[in-house]
């Protein structure tokens, strides 16, 4: 399906590995400019690999990444989409969530939630001022589900969903979507550290290997019985991108298998 993207720039945060280098990889396959933003310092050899550029910056430092957003501009000439991608857990589990320490929320919220907004802000007055662009965050169906397992986790993707409503309503009026996508079941180093930190409180005998822990869960909670890819996610926000998609703001698209479904 030809969507349109050919000559874009699509400016990727948390673009170096996982999810956002699929998506990343899925604007360069249909000839959009990506430029990868990462706090590790592998997002240099992701973008090389897709002709890309890449930046090491840290979501959570305002100043840093106005200074990025505006080398971008100058390098690339201009921004049309921007994805969240972005994201961490707090590295333990939650249930019940007085197990957790309060200060376990600071960092997650801190990356997840202000980091996202930082990125808004970074990039927003630009999209405006051309009139035109799209901005995409990934969430994850925890944020609407109220997931017992990663309490910090859960309440910042809920918090996202909800910030990318308001930033749709604010951006409409100057012809930018914004939307967000909810992953369920991934293979990425998150959903493994999820794994990790449940078998971490298990009992020898009740641990299981993660294979065997995640493929319970899919049978479990997920109606396609399988798990969802990298290259699942990025297909559908390469989509909301482009023209195809435009009448689509403000919502929330779950590629999830089916984990969460809203009567």
């Amino acid at each position: 399906m030809e969507l349109g993207l050919r000559n874009n720039v699509a400016v990727i945060v948390g673009g170096a590995s996982g999810i956002g280098k699929a998506i990343a990889a899925a604007f360069a396959a249909e000839g959009t400019q990506v430029a990868l933003l990462d706090i590790s310092g592998g997002v240099h050899a992701a973008a090389n690999d897709l002709g890309g550029a890449g930046w090491v910056v840290d979501v959570t430092d305002f100043p840093a990444l106005g200074r990025v957003a505006e080398e971008i501009r100058t390098r690339l000439g201009r921004v049309d989409h921007i994805v969240f991608a972005a994201a961490i857990g707090s590295g333990k589990f939650g249930f019940p969530f007085w197990k957790l320490d309060p200060s376990d929320w600071d960092r997650v919220l801190k990356v997840n939630l202000v980091g996202a907004a930082n990125v808004a802000h970074a990039f927003a007055p630009g999209l405006a001022e051309q009139r035109s662009g799209t901005m995409l965050f990934l969430a994850s169906v925890a944020g609407q589900i109220g997931s017992q397992t990663d309490p910090p986790y859960s309440a910042s993707k809920a918090g996202l969903i909800n910030f990318a409503q308001c930033a749709a309503k604010d951006l409409a009026p100057f012809g930018v979507r914004v939307n967000c996508l909810c992953p369920g079941m991934v293979k990425t180093p998150l959903n493994r550290s999820v794994w990790q930190t449940w078998s971490d409180r298990q009992p020898p005998e009740a641990r299981q290997d993660y294979e065997t822990w995640a493929a319970e869960k899919i049978a479990k909670l997920v109606p396609l019985n399988r798990w969802q890819t990298p290259e699942d996610i990025a297909a559908m926000v390469v989509f909301l991108a482009s023209e195809r998609a435009a009448n689509v703001t403000g919502q929330t698209v779950n590629v999830d298998g089916g984990y969460v479904m809203h009567w």
